[in-house]
């Protein structure tokens, strides 16, 4: 596939500067970029990279004038590069119709062009919307609903009554609708497992990286809200609740019952605790620990998590300690040596 320039400064809306004729065949970082490729550059830095690279066209921010190279100004290069990118990448293959190993229980409802992958296993009463994939191997409990446009990768578990939007991307080895962890101890010790009666709702456009758990609501739901990005290997237990446009880095873990507000950003490895609620554009550093409540926009960092800037300061103290403690035993040496001199009365 080639495309010229200005094909492409239309498509994301830029600007161009220099030849719009030159054709663009591929996408690539300039480091690797060669005739032909098209690149990105968001800061002096990188212009200078794609500057002395081989890429014939660079994506660059609006106040950008002059170039070497033939240019698009655009106010945000990221997302003009990843819609550039997503034009010639081949999307995944998706086989056509039901193949002949799968396996389908009654009263199950499909739309039209829906694709069933080879050993699957779709439960009794699921409804499949239009154009809805399922790659090898998924398994669908009854009374599953997938809305359109979803596309759901190899070896993906979705449990009885798990309700899943329109274009939703869920990738391998993630399992929805598992039961949450609720156990009673009794007076011998041993526990007694809480009923999971509830269930799974993921809304629109909402993608699940690969290896993540959901697990359903004790009474209720565990909701998703649309819009919201999950990386891999991330835990979200029973009756969690997260707004619209949620992104949850890898190895993320949040407690039953918690509520996050539209916006929030969780970095990798950031915990959060039962029963908290994160209000709206909150964003929780790497390998933070959420505890009590958080009002909305704040940033956040640390354990127990801390407004950023108090955080640091509580890091420069401590970074200071060694220095105040030599300093605390040279004043007690000095206090002593005083005493020491002092004549009795």
């Amino acid at each position: 596939m080639k495309k010229s320039l200005e094909e492409l400064a239309r498509i994301i809306g830029g600007q161009i500067r220099g030849d719009r004729n030159v054709q663009i065949q591929g996408v690539a970082k300039a480091e690797e970029a060669k005739q032909g490729d098209i690149t990105f550059a968001i800061s002096d830095k990188f212009l200078d990279k794609a500057m002395r690279s081989q890429a014939s066209a660079v994506i660059v921010p609006l106040e950008v004038e002059d170039f070497p190279k033939p240019i698009i100004r655009v106010k945000n290069p990221r997302l003009a590069f990843a819609q550039i990118l997503e034009i010639f990448t081949s999307r995944p293959r998706r086989m056509s119709g039901i193949h002949p190993t799968a396996i389908i229980g009654k009263n199950v409802v499909m739309g039209r062009n829906v694709s069933v992958g080879p050993y699957t296993v779709i439960g009794e009463g699921v409804k499949l919307g239009d154009d809805v994939h399922l790659s090898a191997g998924v398994y669908l409990g009854d009374g599953v609903s997938i809305g359109e446009g979803s596309f759901i990768y190899p070896r993906v578990t979705i449990l009885d009554g798990t309700v899943i939007g329109r274009r939703v991307i869920i990738h391998s080895g993630t399992v929805i609708g598992s039961d949450g962890f609720g156990f009673v101890r009794k007076e011998d010790g041993s526990y007694y497992k809480i009923p999971q009666t509830g269930k799974v709702v993921i809304e629109d456009e909402v993608e699940i990286g690969a290896n993540v758990a959901i697990d359903r609501a004790t009474l209720g739901e565990t909701r998703i809200g649309a819009g919201c990005k999950i990386d891999n290997l991330v835990h979200i237990a029973h009756n969690v609740v997260l707004g619209r446009n949620v992104v949850l880095v890898a190895l993320v873990g949040i407690s039953g019952s918690s509520t996050l507000g539209d916006g929030v950003i969780l970095a990798g490895q950031a915990g959060v605790t039962d029963h908290v609620k994160i209000g709206d554009n909150v964003i929780v550093a790497a390998k933070a620990g959420v505890t009590k409540d958080i009002p909305p926009n704040q940033f956040v960092s640390g354990f127990p998590a801390r407004p950023h800037s108090e955080q640091k300061r509580i890091k420069a103290i401590i970074n200071r300690l060694p220095k105040l403690v030599k300093k605390i035993k040279e004043l007690e040496d000095r206090l002593r040596d005083l005493k020491g001199g002092q004549k009795e009365v």
